[in-house]
């Protein structure tokens, strides 16, 4: 309602702006009509991408994974580059993001990641990102500097909080120890630190390496463990919609929801919404919101449709 009512006045002072500025035939006041013109679409728009998290776990913070797929040591590189977008993102949104695990390439990058973004609407905004992203440009690894193709796939699953209801038997858990591979100094070199839970009955396998005991990476496994749980109940709860994972495909041509384009031309386009950006670099920087609330958008048309 607080927003409703700001939106009001600012519509108020915008109409009376306006009529001044033709009263005064001033340029320089219908220059600032024009700006608040783009400030209460924007205000807007936002406010009908917010009206879109309707379900419960939209509202709370996320737990992504990224894998590197077809295209070896360029998929690494690009999985890497896409946690730094995301990162970015996060950091620009006000979120708070912590790598949870890490497994690095054998030359560059990384073959896959996990990591947290924590803040209200985290998880309702990052599963718009969920699903196949394609890279082309060239290659940086390839001596002949001829264009490569590589791909990644992102998910994205709920943070399940203390006050989600998520049943977890011991006798379910298989728990492994072992050695972190990742950045963290000689104590990680030097102690089976690292935690991984597999659950039994799922199949559904947590690990994490990146915090410094192995009671702390116990924790975290298995709350990445709890998530991934939840996501599997709120999956079934929605198979029939199929609204949830229909992105989660093969790690390979034709499947992308989305493709980064270098060469021979800049471009990003999402294939679900047909959006297009010519600033490669700037959505590579973090600046993704248009992609996301493009998606949101579309999704709740289709659900009506």
């Amino acid at each position: 309602m607080q927003n409703f009512q700001g939106l009001d006045r600012n519509i108020d002072d915008t109409e009376a702006l306006l009529e001044l500025a033709l009263e005064e035939e001033d340029n320089s006041v219908l220059d600032e009509v024009q700006q608040n013109i783009s400030m209460l679409e924007n205000q807007i728009r936002e406010m009908e991408v917010q009206r879109l998290f309707a379900q419960p776990e939209d509202s709370g913070s996320a737990i992504v994974e990224i894998h590197a797929g077809a295209g070896g040591t360029e998929a690494q590189d690009w999985t890497e580059m896409l946690l730094r977008m995301y990162l970015r993102w996060s950091e620009i949104e006000g979120y708070k993001a912590d790598i949870l695990d890490s497994l690095p390439g054998e030359e560059a990058g990384l073959k896959s990641v996990t990591f947290t973004v924590e803040g209200e609407y985290a998880y309702g905004r990052l599963r718009a990102e969920m699903g196949i992203h394609r890279l082309v440009r060239i290659s940086p690894f390839d001596a002949n500097s001829r264009r490569h193709t590589s791909f990644a796939a992102l998910f994205v699953y709920p943070s399940a909080d203390d006050d989600v209801e998520i049943e977890i038997n011991e006798a379910d858990l298989k728990v492994d120890t072992y050695r972190a591979s990742g950045a963290g100094g000689q104590h990680v070199n030097k102690t089976d630190s690292a935690v991984r839970i597999t659950h039994l009955p799922s199949g559904i396998v947590a690990q994490c390496q990146n915090e410094r005991s192995q009671h702390k990476n116990r924790a975290m496994a298995l709350k990445i463990l709890r998530s991934r749980l939840y996501d599997l109940e709120l999956e079934k709860k929605r198979a029939e919609k199929d609204t949830l994972h229909k992105s989660k495909k093969d790690i390979a041509w034709g499947s992308q929801i989305r493709s980064y384009v270098l060469q021979p031309y800049q471009m990003v386009k999402d294939h679900r919404t047909n959006c297009e950006i010519g600033n490669v670099q700037g959505v590579l920087d973090g600046d993704i919101n248009r992609l996301i609330d493009e998606y949101l958008l579309f999704e709740a048309k289709e659900g009506s449709a």
